[in-house]
């Protein structure tokens, strides 16, 4: 297979599980935050900055790539990785779940979704074989099935039907699948709030014997608790030879909760979208630079971070930046979260390697003053 997951070790305190996913572009250390490069580029860096900070995957989105610049244009340049020159491990979903929230007056049949361009109104349609054949020319390492994300709330019948949908996408999805050898297909479980829903999802999916296994449908305005049970509802009917991604989810109690459920990968867009509004993360918890009260405050972001934004330049001076529109600001904030979740994940791995993850959980919990575990992003 084209990706390949290493068990190395299962924390005894929680059952988390610190392993390697072996892709074509590089090896990829879990639990793992992948930063978001919705447009074949992570806001405000370079390629090199995303190294810089230890990334070692990035996820680009097919929704976006397949209405700009095109599919054909990104294979003609030599694929993904060529086009934004990242020669490291590149995850793209399935854009199911943009269909879903950005288009305007989509239609769903079995046959796909039929929608309006978000930029310009054109009418497009997505399907399974479509969706399938955009990822395969576009060259990324993993690829995701073609799925229906259902919204929160809705009804049980309605997140049924969507669900079975989902499913016997899937098996469309793995036939077309053009590029098996150097391209893993990860199947994507949904089944919305309901436990039921989930595990037979679940069993559906794992039948059909893909490389590795996304959770998505979560993370999407429902309280964390009842996420956290889903997980607990769904992750031990996933093979543990694969990697178990949950899709959508990027704040610091959420991956640290996801490790401790067994959850090997992990994306989001909110720490690159909070740095744009200056607000940042911290080992003391959410810190809003922007705010009059660091106008004179010349300490870094977090006394407790290496990051180049930390080492180099103040509140104060990030703050000023901001206020006048200028974007190094942004940017600094920016590598600042990528940076933070990144080595938090690290940080995750060392307790998992030391049987320590509960301990690490509460201390750092205690640390960024949450309050019933939850981050305040």
């Amino acid at each position: 297979m084209a990706v390949t997951y290493e068990l190395i070790k299962t924390c005894a305190q929680t059952g988390a599980r610190l392993g390697r996913v072996h892709t074509p572009h590089g090896i990829i250390d879990t639990p793992t935050f992948m930063p978001v490069g919705t447009q074949a580029t992570v806001k405000g860096m370079s390629p090199e900055e995303v190294k810089e900070l230890g990334a070692q995957i990035i996820l680009s989105n097919t929704y976006h790539l397949f209405v700009r610049p095109g599919h054909e244009l990104i294979r003609e340049a030599g694929g993904l990785h060529k086009f934004m020159n990242w020669d490291r491990p590149i995850l793209t979903d399935s854009g199911g779940f943009q269909v879903f929230s950005l288009a305007e007056n989509r239609k769903i049949t079995e046959e796909g979704v039929t929608f309006r361009s978000h930029l310009n109104g054109d009418k497009l349609f997505l399907s399974p074989e479509v969706a399938t054949g955009v990822q395969n020319a576009l060259g990324s390492d993993i690829i995701m099935a073609f799925d229906e994300c259902p919204p929160y709330p809705a009804e049980y019948e309605y997140v049924k039907k969507s669900t079975e949908r989902t499913s016997r996408w899937a098996e469309r999805c793995l036939k077309a699948h053009a590029r098996p050898s150097d391209q893993a297909l990860f199947g994507i479980v949904q089944g919305g709030m309901h436990a039921d829903l989930r595990r037979q999802s679940a069993a559906d999916l794992t039948s059909l014997d893909f490389p590795g296994y996304a959770m998505g449908g979560l993370s999407v305005g429902e309280p964390k608790h009842l996420m956290y049970e889903m997980l607990e509802e769904t992750v031990p009917f996933l093979p543990s030879n694969k990697p178990r991604y949950l899709m959508g989810v990027g704040s610091p109690d959420a991956l640290v909760e996801g490790s401790m459920r067994g959850v090997d990968m992990f994306d989001c867009v909110l720490p690159t979208r909070i740095a744009r509004n200056g607000t940042t993360m911290t080992s003391r918890g959410r810190l809003v630079v922007k705010n009059a009260k660091y106008a004179s405050d010349f300490g870094p972001l977090d006394p407790d971070c290496s990051c180049y934004a930390c080492r180099n330049y103040s509140r104060a001076y990030i703050r000023h930046l901001i206020k006048a529109d200028e974007m190094f600001g942004l940017r600094l904030t920016t590598i600042h979260n990528l940076h933070f979740l990144v080595h938090l994940m690290q940080d995750v791995r060392q307790a998992i390697q030391e049987d320590r993850l509960r301990d690490f959980r509460d201390e750092f919990f205690e640390n960024y003053g949450m309050a019933g575990n939850e981050s305040g992003f």
